[in-house]
């Protein structure tokens, strides 16, 4: 993994996220990796996508609007921006790493199921380019700058770290809303568990037609030591790594034995 470290010259970074190409964490989050890296691109969503998990874009065609040099707009999900970002608006030179955030709000447990947030470094990872979600535990931007510190912290230390053949990853980051972020301990977690969400609201439109929210996130149901909800509600920063496989290895013996037929 270290036998040839990267020349951070010549490193390229791309940021994406799910709250918006203006949203707050994600000009802190470009700040960050320009002053790491030279070459920085981002690509985000033109408007919040928050909840889209790791969907495409495929009954309409996609727009990208270029803002600046290495920056742009994409009206879909997180995801089709790191997949246009990768295979078209960088195509000659993929990037490096893959960073995605600051999100506003905390992706802990099931979360990372529904977050375009994580969706979108995951996207990278699915590509073979290591890539980091960073979110704040709270909405509101509170304490943002300080989440952008320990940010760098972490995406300098990784880069460090990194050589030209880094075996890809995938890691989820979860920062209290803290004006001591950037000083709190940092410890390595596993996903916990939530309840299931709030009741569905059911409402009535103007018209008198019948129209339904989906109700918020649920409270944590496995929250104990270890997990990724016990580190934030300790004052800690929470680094959980991610995989893609969702095959049940320990059950498949008894699927076998059930189900399977001979060839």
């Amino acid at each position: 993994m270290f036998d040839r470290p990267i020349d951070l010259q010549k490193a390229r970074i791309l940021i994406s996220n799910d709250d918006g190409i203006n949203a707050p964490g994600l000009r802190l989050l470009e700040k960050v990796a320009r002053s790491l890296c030279p070459e920085v691109w981002v690509v985000a969503p033109e408007q919040e996508q928050s909840g889209a998990s790791h969907s495409l874009t495929l009954r309409r065609p996609l727009r990208i609007r270029q803002i600046s040099k290495r920056r742009f707009a994409v009206d879909g999900t997180p995801t089709d921006c790191a997949l246009l970002a990768i295979k078209f608006i960088m195509k000659d030179q993929r990037p490096t790493l893959v960073l995605s955030g600051i999100n506003a709000g905390g992706n802990f447990g099931e979360d990372i199921t529904y977050s375009g947030t994580v969706a979108a470094a995951m996207e990278g990872y699915l590509f073979g380019i290591p890539a980091i979600a960073f979110s704040q535990a709270d909405k509101g931007w509170a304490h943002v700058d300080a989440a952008a510190h320990t940010a760098r912290d972490i995406v300098e230390r990784v880069l460090a770290a990194m050589s030209e053949h880094t075996t890809p990853w995938l890691l989820n980051v979860n920062i209290p809303n803290r004006d001591d972020a950037a000083a709190l301990p940092r410890v390595i977690t596993r996903l916990g568990r939530r309840h299931a969400s709030e009741p569905v609201i059911r409402q009535t439109s103007p018209r008198g037609e019948a129209i339904y929210w989906i109700g918020p996130a649920g409270s944590a149901r496995e929250a104990g030591e270890g997990t990724d909800f016990f580190a934030v509600a300790q004052g800690q920063v929470s680094i959980t790594p991610l995989q893609v496989d969702l095959t049940e290895h320990a059950a498949l013996p008894a699927w076998r034995r059930n189900l399977a037929t001979a060839s």
